[in-house]
């Protein structure tokens, strides 16, 4: 039997929903026994076949995008952390936001003071580079999304991580890794090296392992702090940017 763990705000978001759906319904067909569990009992609607409302003591931590909390005026911060018979009551430090770097929003979390991690979808060390990699780049540059990390951690004092997918003969470079060092001096903060996994629709290939270790090497001689992501799911095109539906069976 496959068990599958969807979190999701539920609500109003027809984009989310609609992509929830096809991904539910994808692995139904791959296998009828499958189970969805959650935690949001108005979503119970929008799946398919079983889906099994998981209890507080089920979770022992969540990530969740972004656009999910930064992009919407219902921030499901109470349903996941309240005490109370109204929420999940999971520690504040056991959550991480992932965001690719809306400015304003950061800011009005860090104003919140809350607990939770930070972890920004950087994946370049120069504004130009980040505009090839990440199109929210047109709208937010990227030292005012750095100055943004800077004043959450101020307002915090939690260690932020930066997400850097290597993309090789792309952003591995030396000199990648010097204005990387430079850009992010002084904040207290983990960089998270994710090798890419390529896709159908880009060009992106992998680094070769002696300059993805080097890359993390020259980080850490610099005093700052870094990991290279462990693969997984990438034999299913499951992994780090792969996930997306390919087609949809009747």
């Amino acid at each position: 039997m496959m068990r599958v763990g969807m979190l999701t705000s539920g609500g109003d978001c027809q984009a989310l929903n609609a992509t929830m759906r096809g991904v539910a319904k994808t692995l139904y067909n791959a296998d009828p026994d499958t189970q969805i569990f959650g935690f949001e009992e108005g979503y119970r609607g929008l799946m398919y076949n079983d889906y099994i409302l998981m209890k507080p003591n089920d979770f022992s931590g969540i990530l969740t995008k972004g656009g999910t909390i930064l992009g919407s005026s219902r921030t499901p911060f109470k349903t996941i952390t309240d005490p109370d018979e109204n929420g999940l009551n999971i520690s504040q430090r056991n959550v991480t936001v992932s965001t690719c770097g809306i400015v304003p929003r950061m800011r009005e979390l860090a104003d919140k003071k809350l607990q939770i991690t930070l972890a920004l979808s950087l994946h370049a060390s120069t504004q130009e580079k980040r505009l090839e990699l990440m199109p929210v780049a047109n709208k937010y540059e990227i030292h005012e999304v750095i100055d943004a990390c800077r004043y959450y951690f101020e307002q915090t004092g939690r260690r932020i991580t930066f997400e850097y997918s290597l993309v090789g003969g792309v952003n591995d470079t030396d000199e990648d890794v010097r204005n990387l060092c430079r850009l992010i001096k002084g904040i207290n903060c983990h960089v998270n090296l994710i090798p890419v996994n390529p896709i159908k629709e880009r060009d992106y290939v992998q680094p070769d392992v002696r300059v993805t270790t080097e890359f993390k090497n020259k980080l850490e001689k610099n005093g700052i702090n870094a990991t290279i992501r462990r693969e997984m799911g990438r034999d299913i095109d499951g992994a780090c940017g792969q996930l997306r539906k390919r087609y949809m069976g009747s």
